[in-house]
């Protein structure tokens, strides 16, 4: 039986015309705010169908390891550079206790560069 207000539907489903996959417990009556089209067949969750929702995500332990090679002795060349699909500045560096060969591109957030400028003034 169909049942129409306006331009929406209503429906009222009997349960003993009903079998099969298009079976619904209970009798739907009419109902202002839940039309037919609201009307979704139940599936139970498994962990097979949604493995990511059981896990726990633990986070990593953070470990700052204080090394003296690490010091920046002196900022050879500065450039733009994109980041993380962010545009920041890079500069080439060299470290104390290093050789010429061994210089390399430093991130501006980088702590040991940001202790450098720190202590310069920059």
């Amino acid at each position: 039986m169909t049942l129409t207000f306006g331009t929406i539907h209503y429906h009222q489903i009997d349960r003993e015309k009903c079998s099969g996959r298009k079976a619904h417990k209970g009798i739907l009556s009419k109902n202002p705010g839940f039309t037919v089209s609201m009307v979704k067949p139940y599936h139970q969750t498994e962990e097979e169908t949604f493995p990511s929702r059981n896990k726990i995500h633990t986070p990593k332990d953070i470990v700052e390891v204080e090394d003296s090679t690490d010091q920046v002795k002196k900022i050879i060349k500065a450039r733009k550079i994109r980041l993380n699909e962010k545009n920041s500045r890079g500069y080439l560096v060299r470290l104390k206790d290093q050789k010429v060969d061994k210089d390399e591109w430093l991130p501006d957030g980088d702590l040991n560069l940001r202790r450098f400028r720190a202590s310069r003034g920059d």
